[in-house]
């Protein structure tokens, strides 16, 4: 295998003019009365030059950004320190991707989790890289351990498909869970397939689909280089950061909130019903990191 060039901290802190601030934007902003004793921290983290001029991922920068969120997040200075944190030697690891065609999980994103699960010392054959089949391949039937990865972007089902809706291929009969906005998605993470399983969280924003109607809507008017990631532990936390920055880009874009076709009710639900996380926004320390232009939240 070619010999991987490391980028630094330096290297990646110079590329984005080094800005790294907890959120706040004034106030009467929902974020601005976070506490932080009592608030469940989410990193977002962009990088301008994370996609080439054809879109497709720099896995280096992928890799870069991906090691700096995971090091805030946890309050480490070393990249490895913090996700050993996370993984242990014995642990066997499901990285639950998707695939669907349209957006689908970057393949450099994949990898660079890939590549640290190994540097912790977890062994090949125990990590495993699925969407649709997770219910027959063994990795995940014997799993430790779970990391959770796809894109962010507006669903037909659910309104925002994120990472309580990533889980629904963890269940037989994935159209029983579509009743009702999706509002129900929280119990398939306590099923014992799943349930306390999920060490990380990662919505991938390099390219989120912030407006759609219709089953499998899919429009490039409505996708946009935001060029970022957003990370947690918390799944409810960090998707009710993604619900949030896709409707800060439908007000951008239209002036409106415009409507999709179902609120995203479920990632509330998650919260009051299943007790998965913090879905309020006054709870949640967001931690930007990286390039701030048109940041949105």
């Amino acid at each position: 295998m070619a010999e991987e060039r490391v980028i630094t901290r330096r290297d990646f802190l110079r590329g984005t003019a080094g800005v790294a601030v907890a959120a706040s934007l004034g106030k009467g902003n929902v974020w601005a009365e976070a506490k932080a004793e009592k608030a469940v921290k989410v990193v977002l983290i962009r990088h301008p030059q994370v996609l080439d001029e054809k879109g497709a991922a720099k896995a280096e920068i992928v890799q870069a950004m991906l090691d700096e969120a995971v090091k805030v997040l946890l309050g480490e200075k070393d990249h490895l320190q913090a996700w050993n944190r996370l993984f242990k030697k014995s642990d066997i690891v499901g990285i639950k991707s998707n695939v669907w065609w349209r957006l689908s999980t970057p393949k450099e994103l994949e990898a660079a989790i890939k590549r640290r699960l190994l540097e912790v010392g977890v062994v090949e054959k125990n990590i495993g890289i699925d969407d649709r089949g997770v219910l027959y391949n063994s990795v995940f039937l014997k799993s430790t351990a779970l990391v959770n990865v796809r894109p962010v972007r507006t669903h037909h089902w659910s309104g925002v498909g994120g990472c309580l809706k990533n889980y629904i291929m963890f269940v037989p009969d994935p159209p029983a869970y579509h009743g009702e906005a999706c509002s129900d998605l929280g119990k398939i993470w306590t099923y014992s397939l799943v349930k306390g399983k999920t060490r990380l969280n990662i919505l991938c924003a390099f390219t989120p689909q912030f407006y759609g109607r219709g089953a499998h809507f899919f429009d490039k008017r409505y996708v946009w280089p935001y060029r970022g990631l957003i990370v947690g532990i918390d799944p409810v936390a960090v998707d009710a950061v993604g619900a949030r920055l896709l409707q800060a880009k439908r007000i951008a874009h239209f002036g409106e909130d415009r409507a999709l076709d179902v609120p995203p009710i479920h990632i509330t639900a998650a919260e009051k019903k299943y007790h998965l996380g913090i879905s309020d926004l006054n709870r949640i320390q967001l931690v930007k990191l990286g390039w701030m232009e048109e940041v949105l939240i």
